[in-house]
């Protein structure tokens, strides 16, 4: 059973401030709440009606991050004669002065990639359960004709090429797959950077989930998870949030077909052929993206 307590605490990404001793709304947030977008592609993904789209949620300063996906997973864009498409999610850099208006570095790129989209919460580790449901929510009112989309992190390797070849068999309705989490403990130790108080969740673990690191999902789900938004309270833990609502919806999570398609940190000895044989791996940081990539395409032409 996979231990997202350790596979947390062994990235460096999933890194939230320690909470302190305060009232239990600390540990919710403001949705559901009628976010924006102050960058948008408003028409691309209905007119690419791409088989499957990649979510990267993305601080706005990390040009670096994106630029590195753009070269790397990111340029897989027809896999198995099917349209993949990815989308770079970013909230605000800072508290204005109550205006919203986009940063002119983040603007010129959108301008040159037509891949981002940025939305008016403020965008920090406390806030990533927003960032999540203003996902679905443009999802939902977006790509009409996609089967599935993924939410990836930034730092992680995908293989797009194993990802569609699953897909394809895989259910298109009510689906949602990746590092499922079973019966994980609800963190009652206050100096935990994951501390959920009894007052704010009183049960003692929580429902199966798919971890935030990278999941997958039939595009039916983001309109039936945004109505369960409004009869569960949104806590600040994202992918359990995300859980909470398909439990409240009778969704159970599908455990993928091969445990070792979605992998937590990368292993310290890999065999010749591991990059061609997993869907995920968490790597270090975007950087090393790069090196793994010229890794995976040598594997995949040797015939792995």
């Amino acid at each position: 059973m996979i231990n997202p307590v350790t596979l947390r605490c062994n990235t460096q990404k999933h890194q939230p401030p320690l909470l302190a001793q305060v009232s239990t709304a600390q540990y919710f947030v403001a949705y559901p709440h009628q976010y924006h977008f102050i960058v948008d592609q408003p028409n691309r993904c209905q007119q690419e009606s791409p088989f499957l789209v990649l979510m990267v949620p993305v601080a706005p300063h990390n040009r670096e991050a994106r630029d590195i996906i753009r070269d790397t997973w990111g340029k897989e864009t027809t896999v198995l004669s099917r349209v993949v498409s990815h989308y770079f999610l970013l909230g605000l850099s800072r508290e204005g002065d109550g205006t919203e208006f986009p940063e002119e570095q983040v603007l010129q790129e959108s301008q040159r990639h037509q891949d981002i989209l940025q939305s008016n919460f403020m965008d920090n580790y406390s806030n990533l359960t927003i960032k999540t449901m203003v996902m679905f929510e443009w999802l939902s009112s977006h790509c009409p004709n996609t089967t599935y989309a993924m939410k990836v992190d930034s730092d992680m390797f995908l293989n797009v090429h194993k990802l569609v070849d699953m897909l394809l068999k895989a259910p298109r309705h009510l689906y949602m797959t990746g590092m499922v989490a079973r019966g994980a403990a609800v963190l009652r130790d206050r100096t935990s950077k994951w501390f959920l108080p009894v007052s704010a969740f009183p049960e003692t673990s929580y429902p199966p989930y798919a971890l935030g690191l990278g999941y997958v999902f039939s595009l039916d789900l983001p309109k039936k998870i945004l109505q369960a938004s409004f009869h569960v309270k949104a806590v600040y833990i994202e992918d359990v949030y995300v859980g909470l609502c398909m439990r409240h919806l009778g969704i159970s999570v599908t455990d993928p077909p091969n445990g070792g398609l979605f992998r937590g940190p990368m292993p310290f000895w890999t065999d010749s052929c591991y990059w061609t044989s997993v869907i995920t791996t968490i790597l270090q940081d975007s950087k090393q993206l790069s090196d793994v990539w010229e890794t995976y395409q040598t594997q995949a032409q040797s015939g792995c």
